[in-house]
């Protein structure tokens, strides 16, 4: 019992909605990762991103479970409610990218050499995950800002928004990095640059919001996010005309996907992915601009 008559062990960690939220991902998480070291089995690039989504998100689910459970996040430097709910909204994009990478490079219409148990193991593993990326929506929808409530940044919707621009931002420098080419002309490394910037100063207002120190700044850090927001759409819209010209273009390259590419290894695929993603961050930071000009921003680390 601490001074105050409370308990030291935090019962609305576990009794709760978002405790019951938390178990199940812990519990998932467990099996999927017994069924891919049991017979599952992972391998490659792509089988190591997949266990190391599962084995990250279980560890960090963990962490945060046991903190809570004991309080012991009140001692922790940081914003707790900012690196919990902006933690829930990456584990659910890392979550979604895994069930279908996983099943499109490890399940087969066919039973493979070593029998149909290992496929069966592939299917669960598949299902699980897909099922586990409920919970962790869930703790992002029970923690998510509410009208009236004063809550931090990464609980609104512009804050979570941060989190799906970066995560989309990496898929496109995993594209970059698979035989893109972007090397060949300057005008596609000036995309490459624009992704760089908006990805670095998007992380970087992401790390102080949850470490709490955007009150410590010396100028207005909520009047900065809309500020670089709304020249991250006119970089992105630049990208978004430039990359497609001199990646698709007959004058620069192929319309059409040459028919001797090999699947994983093709330059044309790359680009088609860079396209594709530049334009969904547009309109990622198209709506976080809107959404940006209804919030108050709550720099608070108490938060």
């Amino acid at each position: 019992m601490d001074s105050h008559g409370g308990h030291y062990l935090n019962k609305e960690a576990v009794l709760s909605p978002l405790g019951a939220a938390r178990m199940c991902q812990l519990l998932l998480g467990c099996t999927i990762m017994a069924l891919v070291s049991h017979s599952a089995g992972y391998s490659a690039t792509y089988g190591t991103f997949c266990m190391f989504v599962w084995c990250f998100c279980f560890s960090v689910t963990l962490v945060v479970f046991t903190l809570d459970i004991t309080r012991l996040h009140t001692c922790m430097p940081i914003s707790w409610d900012n690196f919990t709910v902006a933690f829930a909204m990456l584990a659910t994009l890392m979550y979604i990218t895994a069930s279908v990478v996983y099943p499109v490079y490890f399940l087969q219409t066919d039973c493979p050499d070593d029998g149909c148990e290992v496929q069966i193991y592939r299917i669960a593993v598949t299902v699980c995950s897909s099922v586990c990326c409920f919970p962790y929506a869930a703790e992002v929808f029970l923690t998510r800002a509410k009208p009236g409530a004063v809550v931090g940044y990464m609980a609104t919707v512009s804050g979570l928004l941060k989190v799906v621009q970066g995560f989309v931002a990496c898929i496109i420098f995993g594209a970059l990095a698979n035989d893109s080419e972007y090397n060949l002309y300057i005008a596609t490394q000036y995309c490459v640059v624009v992704f760089s910037l908006c990805f670095s100063v998007t992380v970087i207002v992401v790390i102080l919001t949850v470490s709490g120190r955007t009150s410590a700044l010396r100028f207005p850090f909520d009047r900065f996010v809309v500020i670089y927001t709304f020249f991250a759409v006119v970089l992105y819209l630049s990208t978004a005309l430039i990359w497609p010209i001199f990646s698709f273009d007959k004058k620069y390259s192929s319309t059409t996907r040459p028919d001797n590419c090999p699947r994983g290894h093709c330059p044309w695929d790359s680009k088609l992915v860079v396209a594709v993603f530049s334009n969904v961050n547009l309109i990622l930071y198209f709506v976080d601009l809107i959404y940006s000009q209804r919030i108050r921003f709550v720099s608070s680390s108490a938060v």
